[in-house]
């Protein structure tokens, strides 16, 4: 199948989770996160999750690479939908949020950081297929900007699903993850 006709299926089974049970899945997805291991990074990017989109809770993760990772520091990133093209942000406890036209959630101001010096990001998708290759919300954002980033960067998604066997139309400039992260399993590409 298409990005397309897999993101229309999977928008849709993700967002007839109950609540309830999405608090279930979230904590079954932060077991399996908690098998791999993170001494090595210093600087992680996440996301906020879209409520609206019924998203995991990626904050969940970050919370607990803090308590594991003390001195550890946090990006968000910050579109420009007139370029597509997204920044890191460093956060920080005075960071101010905003919503921006898209609801989603961004730092109004910070440091904006080299892409080079991310160790960790946290990749949104809709779903995913058996090769790493995922589904995103259509503008291309993060595949641009894992462009820029170093080869090494780790990249994990996170699923209520298993994945697809193959998306019919991956690009050549389409990024796979290293790691998608499901309630049952951790899978690696």
């Amino acid at each position: 199948m298409t990005k397309q006709e897999l993101r229309k299926i999977y928008l849709e089974k993700r967002l007839s989770i109950s609540s309830k049970e999405k608090l279930k899945l979230d904590d079954l997805l932060l077991i399996q996160f908690q098998r791999l291991s993170f001494d090595d990074v210093r600087i992680l990017m996440n996301y906020f999750p879209l409520e609206n989109k019924n998203e995991p809770n990626t904050l969940l993760f970050s919370n607990y690479i803090r308590h594991a990772i003390p001195d550890i520091q946090f990006a968000f990133p910050k579109s420009d939908f007139t370029t597509h093209e997204m920044q890191a942000v460093l956060i920080n406890e005075e960071t101010v949020y905003q919503e921006n036209n898209y609801q989603i959630v961004e730092p109004s101001d910070g440091e904006t950081i080299d892409e080079q010096s991310i160790d960790l990001i946290f990749v949104p998708l809709v779903i995913y297929d058996s090769k790493g290759f995922r589904v995103g919300y259509g503008k291309g954002f993060y595949d641009k900007f894992l462009s820029k980033c170093r080869e090494d960067i780790l990249k994990i998604g996170f699923s209520y699903f298993d994945p697809v066997d193959k998306i019919d139309d991956v690009q050549q400039f389409d990024i796979s993850l290293d790691y998608c992260i499901t309630p049952d399993s951790i899978y690696e590409f």
